[in-house]
């Protein structure tokens, strides 16, 4: 079967900023894919070499087994993007909008999907307007619209939820759910890491233009820091045993989180050893790691390793 996106090798510079470097990663068809990083890891500039934005130094990029030079305009009729940043033609309205969209695709007597297109996305009543009436949320919803305009089988989502109120944000992954059962391919982009664990089933993360995990969500949940142990006590902890001062994660007030992971010890005598101290537990709850806890662990420590790098050099 040929993957919904291929990237081989690619590697892009600015200057003297390496934005990509030999990054390679395959998304199947079907999949619902994140592509997580924090800001300037190089995720837009590898979604702008995907819609052919930008050419990529080296490496080879396809959707769909088309390859995004070569066989251009294939690749884009397979892809549909939702960019970052809300780009808008002021001169035109909503339906107006996506029917010039339309035409850049070459795709002819639209209406009858983009009428479900606005119905779906909740912009129905807004077809008449102009762009420059509409709300940001809304404005967000027309450019997923776009994207889908010309029923691509790949859809990129790049922050989509940025700025969108709760329940835009909830309809609007009403509507990405049902295109993904439908066969669709989408890969997210996102900052909030509640959705791509939520979402997600395999997940990238890139860091200066370096993919550092792809695993699948429950392999990458797996290389996390482990369980934590909460306590709640009912008076200030003044102090921890020393046998688990390297393994504290929070301390404050009456709050204490101590790393699971480390230790051989079962939750009950990590409690006994704690009482032992004079501290009087009032509740404890064991936590699992969520993504974001893998994430800026990842993240971080790429971080530090580059900086010790630079020092060293």
């Amino acid at each position: 079967m040929v993957d919904a996106i291929k990237i081989d090798g690619v590697s892009k510079r600015y200057g003297d900023l390496q934005a990509l470097n030999n990054v390679t990663l395959n998304i199947k068809k079907g999949e619902f894919f994140g592509l997580l990083g924090p800001n300037g890891a190089g995720k837009s500039t590898l979604i702008s070499a995907l819609a052919g934005l930008i050419k990529a130094d080296d490496g080879a990029l396809s959707v769909s087994g088309h390859d995004v030079v070569r066989d251009y305009r294939l690749a884009r009729k397979s892809l549909g993007v939702v960019p970052q940043e809300i780009v808008m033609d002021p001169f035109f309205n909503v339906r107006e909008t996506l029917e010039f969209q339309s035409g850049y695709y070459g795709v002819k007597n639209n209406g009858p999907w983009i009428d479900e297109l606005l119905e779906q996305l909740g912009l129905a009543d807004k077809a008449d307007k102009n762009m420059r009436q509409l709300s940001g949320g809304m404005k967000r919803r027309v450019l997923i619209a776009q994207a889908l305009v010309h029923k691509p089988q790949v859809l990129v989502l790049d922050e989509p939820t940025a700025g969108v109120d709760v329940e835009l944000r909830q309809s609007m992954w009403r509507f990405v759910r049902r295109l993904h059962r439908e066969g669709h391919t989408i890969v997210l982009t996102t900052h909030y890491l509640e959705e791509a664990e939520e979402l997600c089933d395999r997940i990238a993360i890139i860091n200066h233009g370096e993919i550092i995990a792809l695993e699948t969500k429950q392999d990458l949940l797996a290389k996390g820091l482990g369980s934590k142990l909460l306590v709640r006590a009912r008076a200030a902890i003044e102090s921890v045993p020393e046998r688990y001062q390297s393994d504290v994660v929070r301390h404050e007030g009456n709050e204490l989180e101590i790393a699971l992971s480390s230790h051989s010890e079962s939750v009950m005598q990590i409690l006994d050893r704690l009482r032992e101290q004079g501290i009087e537990v009032d509740y404890v709850s064991v936590l699992n790691d969520t993504l974001e806890d893998v994430f800026v662990r990842m993240t971080s420590s790429q971080s530090d390793a580059s900086t010790l790098s630079g020092v060293s050099s």
